[in-house]
């Protein structure tokens, strides 16, 4: 296979294109005209069990995206630290955010973590509040470098300084138009998952106790199967509940669609290696990321999200589900307290034992993160 130019092409990175380097003058002038998302988004709800801690695992930062509301610090800040939830910590999901301007193509993916670990070390300064940004962070490499990677990962790891805990590869791959684009910029070349160069980048992982986030649509599952099996030793954790499309053809028949994800998400269960984040539904694939539907309600949203979520968390048992927010791509469905609104609602007859493991305890094992105990106060 090729190697993909990734900065050229807005990259695979997340589920949103990133962003090509611009010079000051263009970037000033995106700044001016980028849209903002609304605030109050206008389905803002109490918190529900507003004491039960949560590790967010799953959220992004960017800006200067055209046509892309910013999401940094002041952003999370409001959104997440206030929800009302007890949100303890979270972990950032490379997105394609902040790469180096110059310097070799493959070490340009360092300058994300760079970035997130800087926004890491204010929240960890304690001066912001309780709640600490980005205890882990999951940056990038080209995999289809295959050993390549090495050198990559080794100065990923310098970069966040303790912080680094994993990569995200995508693999997403449909015949349909998504994001409202005949060719959406997550789009990964056919066939991706069964990549012999792709598999040894991927492998490289193992020797430095790093994990994989990777996401597929569901058509695509018994692909990641196969992926999964050839990795025994990477540990996979996989975004978005498999990637269930409910757009094109397969919004026809969603029984079908269902049946089809259960299939996959079955044979998936049976490989030890791989964990779930439960969420990620709240992403519209009819539109691009920034698109805000009208205002729904916890209840509404979880009566839809239910059989996904209960499914996998059934599949899978709670000790290899997590809880994710998927922000701000899932603003939107709805904001960010109304999210985990969703999630308790779903999760409301589950023992405490169990909730402990889907909103907290799940995310620290897999992201070896420690228990955060930090108070407000300097």
């Amino acid at each position: 296979m090729d190697r993909r130019s990734f900065l050229a092409a807005g990259a695979v990175a997340g589920l949103a294109a990133s962003a090509t380097v611009s010079a000051p003058i263009a970037a000033k002038a995106a700044a001016a005209d980028a849209p903002t998302w609304p605030n109050p988004r206008g389905d803002e709800e109490p918190a529900l069990e507003p004491a039960l801690p949560i590790v967010d695992p799953h959220h992004h930062l960017w800006d200067l995206r055209p046509g892309v509301p910013r999401f940094l610090f002041p952003e999370v800040l409001a959104d997440i630290g206030g929800c009302g939830h007890n949100i303890q910590q979270t972990v950032f999901i490379e997105c394609g955010s902040m790469y180096r301007a110059e310097g070799p193509r493959d070490m340009r993916f360092v300058g994300e973590v760079e970035f997130v670990n800087g926004v890491a070390a204010q929240s960890a300064s304690g001066l912001y509040g309780p709640m600490r940004v980005a205890s882990g962070i999951v940056g990038r490499v080209d995999f289809t470098t295959g050993d390549a990677v090495k050198p990559v990962l080794e100065a990923l790891l310098r970069a966040g300084d303790g912080r680094l805990r994993g990569t995200r590869y995508n693999a997403f791959n449909t015949d349909i138009p998504v994001m409202g684009m005949e060719r959406a910029p997550l789009i990964t070349p056919k066939g991706l998952l069964a990549d012999a160069k792709f598999r040894e980048g991927a492998a490289a992982l193992a020797g430095y106790s790093l994990t994989l986030d990777t996401g597929c649509y569901h058509p695509q599952l018994m692909d990641m199967v196969a992926f999964v099996s050839a990795l025994p030793n990477v540990t996979i954790i996989l975004n978005h509940v498999g990637g269930p499309l409910t757009i094109g053809r397969y919004r026809n028949n969603p029984a079908e669609t269902f049946a089809e994800w259960k299939k996959g998400m079955t044979e998936l269960a049976k490989r030890p290696n791989v964990a779930v984040k439960v969420g990620g539904l709240g992403q519209n694939w009819d539109y691009p990321i920034g698109h805000v539907d009208p205002a729904s309600t916890s209840v509404a949203l979880a009566q839809k999200w239910k059989p996904w979520f209960e499914t996998t968390i059934e599949l899978f048992g709670v000790q290899r589900c997590m809880f994710e927010s998927n922000f701000p791509v899932d603003k939107t469905a709805c904001s960010y307290g109304t999210i985990w609104n969703t999630f308790k609602r779903i999760a409301a007859g589950a023992s405490a034992d169990e909730k402990a493991a889907l909103y907290a305890g799940v995310a620290r094992k897999y992201y070896r993160l420690p228990v955060q105990t930090a108070s407000a106060t300097p």
